[in-house]
């Protein structure tokens, strides 16, 4: 049930006689533009969730060092 070649050359054309070359033209650079953004973001939440990780470590081992010397003074 799928589409032949045949059928996707018309919808092809139909589509350029309805939005014209320019416009599909934009609609394509802005739909990369849009892409490459969501693969950028999507790098950058990789690498921060592993940045947040080693500081929250880093406060709860330090937490912890201040209350043993609370309890120490006790």
């Amino acid at each position: 049930m799928g589409f032949g070649v045949t059928e996707l050359i018309i919808i092809l054309v139909i589509v350029l006689v309805l939005f014209g070359a320019k416009r599909l033209k934009n609609v394509g650079s802005d739909l990369g533009s849009a892409v490459k953004g969501f693969k950028t973001a999507i790098k950058d939440e990789e690498t921060k969730p592993n940045e947040s990780i080693e500081k929250s470590e880093s406060n709860v081992i330090e937490g912890e060092a201040t209350k043993v010397k609370e309890e120490d003074k006790v």
